[in-house]
């Protein structure tokens, strides 16, 4: 089987019009229309690609606590 997508605007008298398929004349076809995917806006990974800063790097990671747990 060979799946083709095409994009297209339903116009304002309910119809969609298909052209230049990569199908030949007689060919047999089912057609499937699906509504398509609202764009969020929202980010799945917002911090994704931003800058890091290291502040003091490398000092100790809570040094205190390691004297509290003896």
């Amino acid at each position: 089987m060979y799946a083709h997508r095409v994009k297209s605007i339903v116009s304002q008298n309910n119809e969609v019009i298909l052209k230049n398929l990569p199908f030949k004349s007689g060919e047999e076809v089912e057609i499937i229309i699906l509504t398509a995917e609202k764009k969020t806006s929202k980010v799945p990974y917002p911090l994704r690609g931003k800058p890091l800063k290291y502040i003091k790097p490398f000092d100790p990671v809570a040094a205190d606590d390691w004297e509290a747990a003896n």
